[in-house]
């Protein structure tokens, strides 16, 4: 009875704390309030939108190039369709290409981080060398060559980004790894006996979860700048998916006359890469001990 009370008397101490952590950092509350208005976006687009057909393949001349205005409050793009309805449906393809490339890059950098880690000897070494082999490419000359090699298309643009990513998990993850398994903890389950998948899974990979946690999200808002770049570039979405950057691209021909047809994707893009920068930091000085107080 008493270690109940005790129990839940610690996780009010720790929640109280954090709370209060998150309370002073509103620009980590900005981050996040703007994360939760994309998510709201993306699940209800057809529901707070006024021309959810503009999303499709929907034309209509007679509204061409408007200025915006009540009727089209981000104006219209050379099709007629309105670009307040095509940006909050493109936070569904942004969202998707998100969770897509870091869910990738999670699944491929987490395990073989782990694995160098703890292993250490020749398999570190191999691990490490062939990591090493995709970060000597610049940041999106990579993805580039991997989206034009495979194919334009959205889906192979979030596998290019992809795999140029997972190897700064793999780094991190086994950077983490090095430290973690030389703590006393570690040390006496390995001499009772303990297994190694146990002593990974147990006791090493809870404590190297915080810093998986704050880079994914920090990466979020890498991979929407680099999914609207290969996008702009050609070798991402392909019509008539709605895509912010695909929208740009789109609008080059015609955009210094009619400039609403490329900002306000751009500041989708703009706000919603803070946003997830903002939430990364937040989640940093949350999570690292070492940072804060």
């Amino acid at each position: 009875m008493e270690e109940n009370i005790n129990s839940k008397s610690q996780m009010g101490g720790r929640f109280h704390y954090t709370w209060h952590l998150i309370k002073r950092n509103p620009m980590f509350i900005a981050g996040l309030v703007v994360v939760i208005l994309l998510v709201f976006a993306a699940l209800f687009a057809p529901y707070i939108t006024p021309y959810p057909e503009d999303a499709g393949f929907g034309i209509n001349f007679s509204e061409k190039l408007k200025e915006p205005s009540a009727e089209h409050l981000f104006g219209a793009d050379a099709l007629g369709r309105d670009i307040f309805t095509r940006v909050v449906f493109g936070a569904r393809m942004t969202l998707k290409i998100c969770m897509t490339v870091i869910t990738i890059s999670l699944l491929i950098g987490v395990p073989l981080g782990l694995i160098a880690g703890f292993e250490g000897g020749w398999i570190d070494e191999v691990i490490m060398r062939i990591t090493d082999m995709f970060l000597a490419f610049p940041a999106l000359l990579l993805p580039i060559a991997i989206a034009a090699a495979l194919g334009a298309s959205i889906m192979n643009a979030m596998i290019a980004i992809a795999i140029s990513w997972f190897p700064w998990y793999v780094r991190l993850v086994r950077a983490q790894v090095l430290t973690v398994k030389e703590e006393l903890y570690v040390e006496s389950a390995r001499s009772i006996g303990v297994s190694r998948r146990v002593i990974i899974f147990r006791h090493i990979f809870p404590n190297v979860l915080s810093p998986i946690v704050i880079q994914a999200s920090m990466d979020m808002g890498y991979t929407i700048l680099a999914a609207a770049s290969l996008s702009f570039m050609g070798l991402g979405a392909k019509p008539p998916t709605v895509e912010w950057g695909l929208m740009i691209t789109t609008a080059r021909a015609y955009y210094l006359d009619f400039w609403w047809t490329v900002t306000f994707p751009g500041l989708a893009i703009f706000v919603s890469v803070l946003a997830f920068n903002l939430v990364g930091d937040g989640l940093r000085d949350i999570l690292d001990p070492k940072i804060r107080d």
